[in-house]
């Protein structure tokens, strides 16, 4: 059994991408940073329909806490999995700020910043020992970072930091057959950023070639079928899953 490591996959994205995976055969380490009852909600979706998953606590933008972190998947990989290390990681814990340019704090960036570029940096270091060989990272990264959107400034910019800090990945780790992709969604119905009002819905919709925005599961069925062995050759590329967005 191949086992997945999903950031932020207590709501929204990530738990349809843990979700998925299990579907696809997948062990899922689900994470949480607040509501372990979500997270809870998760494991017994993917328990109720066979699949095998376990959640823990996470807090991305604390690196401070990532070698606890390490720990403890060490030993639920053991006791849960039956083994010593993991073979997929799914860097996707985020939220949104929707500010412009002139009204951003410091605290502010420096909190989008950890979590979005900082902690994916640092938690995919010390991970990296308990990851096999021929496995696979895939950083979820964001449509606004190609199309600029207004304020969202510091958002798109770390997500576009991580796209490029995906290539780098590929680069690095090729040696150990480990492949590095990002996926960029578009518009999508989740609770990020406080949600789409009615309004805003319909004007990304207008934008979108498709003339709708996206559901969770079409980006983690995308998320899934990429871990996949029949994708194996795709390797250091941005994904951009958005139905057509401005284009």
């Amino acid at each position: 059994m191949k086992i997945v490591i999903v950031t932020g996959s207590s709501r929204g994205l990530g738990a349809s991408t843990a979700i998925e995976c299990a579907r696809n055969g997948m062990g899922v380490v689900v994470t949480y940073n607040s509501n372990p009852y979500k997270a809870k909600d998760v494991v017994n979706t993917i328990a109720q329909n066979g699949g095998r998953a376990v959640a823990l606590k996470l807090d991305v933008g604390d690196i401070n806490s990532f070698s606890a972190f390490r720990d403890d998947v060490a030993g639920k990989l053991e006791t849960v999995f039956g083994r010593g290390d993991f073979d997929y990681l799914v860097n996707n814990a985020g939220y949104g700020l929707f500010n412009p340019i002139a009204t951003v704090t410091e605290e502010q960036f420096d909190g989008l910043f950890n979590v979005h570029l900082k902690g994916p940096f640092f938690l995919t270091q010390i991970l990296l020992p308990l990851m096999a060989d021929g496995g696979q990272i895939i950083n979820i990264t964001s449509a606004t970072s190609r199309v600029a959107t207004a304020n969202v400034a510091p958002y798109a910019s770390f997500k576009g930091g991580l796209e490029v800090l995906t290539r780098y990945m590929a680069k690095e780790f090729g040696e150990r057959g480990i492949r590095a992709n990002s996926i960029a969604p578009g518009a999508i119905r989740t609770e990020l950023g406080g949600g789409l009002s009615d309004e805003f819905e319909v004007m990304l919709a207008g934008q979108t070639a498709l003339g709708r925005v996206g559901e969770p599961d079409e980006i983690g069925g995308v998320v899934a079928s990429l871990l996949s062995n029949e994708n194996r050759w795709i390797n250091a590329q941005n994904i951009e899953v958005a139905g057509g967005y401005i284009i």
